[in-house]
């Protein structure tokens, strides 16, 4: 049972735990995406003994996927443009689309090649498709978390709510995002994430809070899913059951691709809460050591995990520099 931060880890470890989590959790789960329950404990019962960064579905060994190509943009965006300024952000979202990623969300890609301005191309899918309660904000949000973990509750939930509606018209998906970015904040500040729930549920939007209340409720399990680990709900409540019933970084995750489904994301979620919490000396070298991002789109540059990193450092030293500006530009 997961008992709470780790000592010992400074913020600036866990900063770097959280997207360089998040990151290796994706390579590790896409190969297993879409297979059957237990199918990594199947091939790989021991924990600990190697071999797990396996690839295959179409993935090398170690490669990132969609998850963790539009998180790297999120962050760059940030970073470059000191601050959140959405046309910016959805513009490196658009150019890396039209690149054809190897993979890419239905619904993302929709919102993405529809032509439609950034501030109404999701809202306008919403309308006519009413689907955009999917992981796709979700998977990408370790870098904006860690960027606005310094500007307390309200804020980081705000940031994370206008992040994801850029490509999700569905509340629902921007409220998952903006609870993932305060148990973020609240465990770079030292605190346990799990403890942090209840709390963080009180500044869920109202129309959400009784179904996030029960899918994060210290009872819930994955097999109560009522949806595929595709949509929102499911998919946040698999990563914090995972960090719930773990005491490691690599149990978590692999506990995580185990659920089956879209292990993918359920694992880059999950790692990146279970890299905060436990930092990024916990997170085993040999699924580091493969660890790729390809950028589609951005002159063919690949990303290893010392650059991300080092992103991950900046992210945290910029003290949200910027803050939400006002998210237009």
């Amino acid at each position: 049972m997961n008992s709470g931060p780790v000592g010992g880890c400074s913020r600036s470890e866990r900063a770097v735990g959280a997207v360089l989590g998040s990151a290796v959790g994706d390579a590790l789960g896409a190969p297993f995406e879409f297979g059957p329950e237990g199918a990594l404990s199947a091939r790989f019962p021991v924990a600990g003994h190697g071999g797990e960064m396996c690839g295959g579905g179409g993935w090398d060994p170690g490669e990132a996927t969609d998850d963790t190509q539009m998180a790297v943009l999120v962050a760059e965006s940030l970073l470059e443009c000191g601050g959140l300024q959405l046309p910016d952000m959805f513009r490196r979202f658009r150019q890396w689309a039209a690149a054809g990623p190897k993979d890419i969300g239905l619904q993302t890609e929709a919102v993405l090649t529809s032509g439609d301005p950034w501030d109404l191309a999701a809202a306008v899918h919403f309308q006519t498709s009413q689907r955009g309660a999917g992981n796709g904000a979700l998977m990408r949000a370790a870098p904006s978390a860690v960027f606005f973990a310094r500007v307390g509750r309200d804020a980081t939930m705000d940031a994370a709510r206008r992040i994801a509606a850029l490509t999700h018209g569905d509340r629902a998906a921007w409220e998952g995002t903006a609870v993932f970015h305060e148990l973020v904040r609240v465990t770079l500040d030292g605190g346990d994430p799990l403890d942090a729930v209840e709390e963080t549920l009180r500044s869920v939007h109202a129309d959400h809070q009784e179904r996030y209340g029960v899918v994060l409720a210290p009872d819930w399990h994955p097999d109560l899913a009522t949806e595929f680990n595709g949509a929102v709900w499911p998919c946040l409540a698999s990563a914090v059951w995972a960090l719930r019933t773990t005491s490691s970084y690599e149990d978590a995750v692999r506990a995580a691709i185990d659920l089956g489904g879209d292990t993918d994301t359920v694992a880059a979620v999950t790692g990146g809460l279970a890299g905060a919490v436990y930092g990024s000396a916990a997170i085993p070298a040999r699924w580091t050591e493969a660890l790729h991002v390809p950028l589609p789109g951005f002159g063919g540059r690949v990303l290893r995990a010392a650059e991300l990193g080092e992103l991950a450092r900046r992210l945290d030293d910029s003290d949200g520099l910027g803050g939400l500006g006002d998210g237009g530009g």
